[in-house]
């Protein structure tokens, strides 16, 4: 099952420096001292000003009538009130008591009160309820684990639109062979359709990023396949570790052979499988790579396809990656 697979503060998704112009938007920084609900910086955040992004956003997702909206990192709800209006109900994920009480005010005494619950707390880590849709202008602290978050929460949801930094969206809904490909791509594509739906400038935002943003959609295959997350992910850590180098090379680095021996051994022990003098793990590697083909392959261009396929040749000789 998807896990995340890197650490929750990634070079990629550092928030940017605190700005320190005199004046922004037609703020000055005095004025934006006095009002703390804008001070992100802590958590990452940066506030979707643009009402018709937002609404562009929200557009995208497709709403109906019925459907209950998972929404994280609502902040002072410019996407939250649009998804009221046409959702039956709207979980948001807030990490800032500050942001939290911003948009309980600005609900409060209205119908949309009633439909929108509001969890306190860290994304990663929260309980999450039953949701169709999920729809978020992501933290980038999270954008990883928001992802693999999502892919493996039970039951499947229909659609996800999602903002994120527009190196790691790119990343997202990279092809194979072109510069952007990576274990990151192949893991999501994995379980999900990824697609591009729109750029967003860095001016949209207050305060603006250091990066410009870009929208994806993420639609999760049903049934998803039947291969265990942490067995994929195992076999593009090593591959992907040296993308532009040939799978041979990679299964040769440091520690890969002894890893995999150990869990060979696991799994003969846990099969009652006899383990024949003088078969080494190094020369199993080297037949299945040469038996499949993909000995001289290189990550960079391989697809999905082509890694369960190898995946797959591994686990007949009982190597397992996880």
């Amino acid at each position: 099952m998807p896990r995340a697979t890197s650490d929750r503060f990634g070079r990629a998704h550092q928030p940017s420096a605190k700005a320190t112009s005199s004046k922004s938007n037609g703020e000055s920084s005095s004025s934006a001292a006095r009002n703390p609900i804008f001070n992100t910086e802590r958590f990452g955040q940066h506030i979707l000003k643009n009402p018709s992004i937002a609404q562009d956003i929200v557009d995208k997702a497709n709403l109906r009538p019925t459907d209950k909206v998972l929404e994280v990192g609502p902040g002072t709800g410019n996407l939250t009130v649009r998804i009221l209006e046409k959702a039956k109900h709207c979980t948001a994920v807030e990490m800032d008591p500050r942001m939290a009480a911003e948009l309980t005010k600005r609900v409060q005494g209205k119908p949309e009160q009633r439909r929108l619950e509001i969890i306190i707390g860290d994304f990663v880590k929260a309980e999450l309820p039953y949701f169709d849709v999920c729809i978020s202008n992501t933290p980038y602290q999270i954008s990883s684990p928001l992802v693999f978050r999502l892919l493996s929460h039970r039951p499947l949801f229909r659609v996800a639109i999602l903002m994120f930094q527009r190196e790691f969206a790119l990343r997202l809904v990279a092809h194979p062979g072109s510069a952007l490909w990576s274990r990151l791509s192949a893991n999501v594509q994995l379980y999900a359709k990824v697609d591009h739906v729109m750029n967003v400038g860095k001016n949209n935002f207050r305060p603006p990023p250091n990066v410009e943003s870009s929208v994806v959609r993420i639609v999760p295959l049903d049934p998803p396949p039947p291969v265990k997350f942490e067995e994929f992910d195992g076999l593009t850590r090593i591959v992907f570790s040296r993308r532009n180098k040939t799978v041979h090379a990679s299964f040769q680095a440091k520690g890969v052979t002894e890893m995999l021996e150990k869990n060979w051994r696991t799994w003969c022990a846990e099969q009652n499988k006899t383990i024949e003098d003088g078969v080494t793990m190094k020369r199993k590697i080297e037949g299945i790579l040469n038996d499949t083909g993909y000995s001289e392959s290189r990550a960079a261009k391989m697809d999905v396809n082509d890694l369960l396929k190898l995946l797959a040749a591994f686990h007949d000789e009982g190597i397992h990656y996880a």
